[in-house]
């Protein structure tokens, strides 16, 4: 039988803090109707002070773990933009927590799609052989990268982790990741970025410009891009596994904006019923929202067993990358 990496357990954690549009249009130029209306979003979670992306994986990542039964990994990957620090990495911390304190441990940076990356990373070793079981986390605080006085970005993001646990079985099996495609193009940086805070900022010397600190989008060239690399992605890992889209019952997107999941599918022919939606009340998880979609598909009865499901996911680099599985009997954490 051909060794594969299988989906064993999913868990997903919010931070308690809820901002309302309501909230935001009380600081900002702004509506509850404008942002529903562009972005399907009424609300978000929030780290409150103190709490880092490193609490959020720990949460996301324990209960991973918890669902799956198991009492530990031998890899853990997060996929993040938003790290405890510059260095180190943020995902050996969240092993050490974890109780994982000899197993590799590592940090992916995708942006939104990093858990896309990270899963094709942590189904790789399982199914070479270098690792048992892989814990996959998505984890962000993007509210902490925010201008807060920009309403194209303050009303979109939000913060949490979602995280799966992925063992060694076959590739027959319920769960298992069937094919992994990704891609990148470098001379879209600028789409989306932070552009203070690393070596090419520091090389030039002399004073930071302030703004350079927080996240910016061309929220409209994001858009078409988006779209383009998603539905070129999904169609082309769609042929690698052998499905047609009409094999699909569950499109599990990037939570980045309600009309780019609709126009993804109606991009490959989708029904738009088909595909998972949680971005009304999480918002833009960044590398969090597919794991997290999943958490909550799962708990609300919108995955279940046998479902045939595509990952499809873009964000910063430009990055973009697709995923298929058939969705296993998972318990329900």
């Amino acid at each position: 039988m051909t060794r594969a990496a299988v989906l064993a357990g999913v868990g997903g954690y919010v931070p308690p803090r809820v901002v309302t549009n309501e909230e935001l249009s009380r600081r900002l130029d702004t509506s509850d109707a404008w942002i529903r209306t562009r972005t399907g979003i009424a609300a978000r979670h929030v780290v409150d002070p103190g709490t880092s992306t490193g609490d959020l994986a720990v949460e996301a990542g324990g209960r991973a773990l918890k669902n799956a039964g198991a009492d530990g990994a031998d890899l853990v990957i997060v996929a993040t933009t938003t790290p405890d620090r510059p260095c180190p990495a943020t995902a050996p911390t969240v092993a050490a927590r974890l109780g994982l304190t000899d197993v590799p441990a590592y940090d992916v940076a995708a942006v939104c799609s990093g858990f896309v990356y990270a899963l094709q990373a942590g189904a790789a070793a399982v199914t070479s052989g270098f690792a048992e079981r892989a814990l996959v986390v998505g984890a962000e605080s993007f509210s902490t990268i925010l201008d807060p006085t920009d309403r194209t970005t303050s009303v979109i993001f939000g913060d949490g982790a979602g995280a799966v646990l992925l063992r060694a079985g076959e590739r027959t099996e319920p769960g298992a990741v069937l094919d992994v495609h990704l891609g990148s193009d470098g001379s879209m940086a600028d789409l989306i970025t932070v552009r203070g805070g690393g070596a090419e900022e520091r090389s030039r010397g002399g004073t930071p410009r302030p703004e350079d600190r927080y996240f910016r989008m061309d929220g409209k060239s994001v858009f078409f891009a988006a779209v383009r690399r998603m539905a070129e992605s999904s169609r082309t890992v769609l042929a690698r596994t052998g499905w047609e889209v009409a094999d699909v019952d569950r499109l599990v997107g990037h939570q980045a904006n309600t009309r780019i999941i609709q126009a993804v599918a109606e991009q490959l022919g989708l029904p738009p019923e088909r595909a998972v939606l949680n971005i009304e009340r999480v918002g833009n998880t960044s590398a969090a929202s597919i794991p997290l979609a999943l958490a909550d598909g799962l708990a609300d009865g919108t995955l279940v067993a046998g479902d045939r499901v595509l990952l499809t996911a873009f964000g910063g680099g430009a990055t973009w990358g697709s995923a298929t599985l058939v969705w296993p009997d998972l318990p329900i954490g």
